[in-house]
């Protein structure tokens, strides 16, 4: 999909660098002021409103990246399913409306100073390490191909991981109800 977009963007004249910049940053950006918004609001179901977005963006990233699966898995999985679970957990809390979420964070300065420290040891890492370019001859795993490894090459570990997430969630249920008596 963003080639198409940079395709066309290049088609009105605009180079191929400058399209792909004019595609990425205001995605970035959007998602970036989304994430910091999921922890500067003080009331907890626009945080998670705000993450459901944050989420949204990291999967437009993942388009512009040509990964449409990932894309896709983000959607379902994290937007559709465990925003919507916090959500549906935010509104079945009792009074939950009433209480400033302000009020829960006192040790604001102390989770400031350690995200700014692990921020700067995560830069001194990046800019220690050399990377190096994927060549030309890198294998494209498609949608149909990661398909069909999956169900094939890869159909008993796929099953496997389903069993253990339905055994999971019965679980879940069963703890669920044994805390409500």
């Amino acid at each position: 999909m963003p080639s198409g977009l940079i395709q066309l963007l290049n088609n009105t004249g605009v180079s191929h660098e400058i399209a792909a910049k004019m595609i990425f940053y205001p995605i970035a950006c959007l998602t970036l002021l989304f994430a910091i918004s999921v922890v500067t609001s003080r009331n907890i179901f626009h945080s998670a409103l705000y993450l459901a977005l944050t989420l949204i963006g990291v999967a437009c990233v993942y388009l512009y990246l040509d990964a449409e699966f990932l894309a896709i898995v983000q959607i379902l999985i994290y937007v559709g399913a465990i925003v919507t679970l916090f959500i549906f957990t935010i509104m079945l809390t009792a009074d939950i409306s009433t209480v400033p979420f302000g009020g829960i964070m006192r040790r604001t300065l102390l989770s400031a100073i350690a995200a700014i420290g692990i921020f700067f040891i995560l830069i001194k890492v990046v800019s220690k390490t050399t990377w190096q370019a994927a060549g030309a001859g890198a294998p494209s795993l498609g949608l149909p191909e990661l398909g069909r490894s999956l169900m094939t090459k890869y159909v008993l570990p796929f099953e496997v991981i389903s069993l253990i997430s339905l055994a999971a969630l019965v679980g879940a249920i069963v703890i669920g109800k044994a805390r409500k008596k």
